[in-house]
């Protein structure tokens, strides 16, 4: 079993609602520097994997400046990005971390990354919490999987709902993450809108840049009315990624 847990940030500087997003100021660093830091505090290999597009120059310039690795690729396709990205470490499975998702969960991650190599599956699926908003898990993916997939789609010039694709190739071993860390369905923790950021600092203010799950839920718990800030997005964001779903389904159909 690899004990090396590799993941990959998923980030590009030309986000459209919250522009910059990942260049945004996040307590001593940029919210991608504060993501950096935390898989790194928790042990994980981060690979930063953002893309050719110039507008992504300053994130490869960051990852220099702070030594770490990076990889650029596709632009739109991101499952060919993460494939490439995986070639060019010699890895053989991976986790996806979105750095719009700064308080991801590191144990939650190495629970996704072990019962994908325990069980020898395909792909782990995020918890259905995280994906509905909470933001704390992303996927684990075998690379041969991925091979298999890209035979098919490494034409499409825009994969950025990753779970459509997914769905329409569903792997045959592959397990939705249960886990033993207890979380919930009310919490918005991902950053696309500016009251996700003024959440997401808050937390930070309150939390420092390391906290645990355990310790978010408690605030939250301790404020019960926290979740207002942003939760009203919540709604507009699901259409935007329905929509991001059925683009690719029609694309993958045509």
């Amino acid at each position: 079993m690899d004990d090396k847990h590799y993941v990959f940030l998923t980030v590009r500087a030309s986000s459209t609602r919250l522009p910059r997003k990942c260049l945004l100021p996040f307590g001593s660093y940029s919210v991608l520097e504060h993501v950096i830091s935390r898989a790194k505090s928790a042990n994980l290999i981060p690979v930063v994997c953002t893309s050719t597009d110039q507008t992504d120059n300053e994130i490869e310039d960051l990852c220099k400046e702070n030594g770490v690795l990076y990889f650029r690729g596709s632009l739109g396709n991101k499952l060919l990005r993460w494939y490439d990205c995986s070639k060019v470490l010699n890895v053989s499975n991976f986790h996806t971390v979105d750095v719009d998702d700064p308080f991801f969960d590191p144990d939650q991650v190495r629970e996704s990354l072990l019962l994908l190599q325990k069980e020898k599956l395909d792909l782990v699926f995020p918890t259905a919490e995280s994906a509905a908003g909470s933001a704390s898990v992303g996927y684990s993916v075998s690379v041969a999987y991925l091979e298999e997939i890209l035979l098919l789609y490494r034409d499409l010039d825009e994969i950025e709902m990753v779970d459509a694709v997914f769905g329409q190739y569903t792997p045959t071993k592959s397990k939705v993450l249960v886990s033993k860390i207890r979380d919930s369905d009310q919490i918005r923790l991902t950053l696309d809108y500016e009251e996700d950021y003024h959440l997401l600092l808050f937390v930070l203010r309150e939390l420092g840049p390391n906290c645990s799950r355990a310790m978010i839920l408690e605030l939250f718990s301790r404020n019960p009315d926290l979740f207002k800030i942003n939760w009203f997005r919540n709604d507009d964001w699901a259409a935007k990624q329905n929509l991001g779903r059925e683009y690719i389904k029609e694309r993958i159909q045509d």
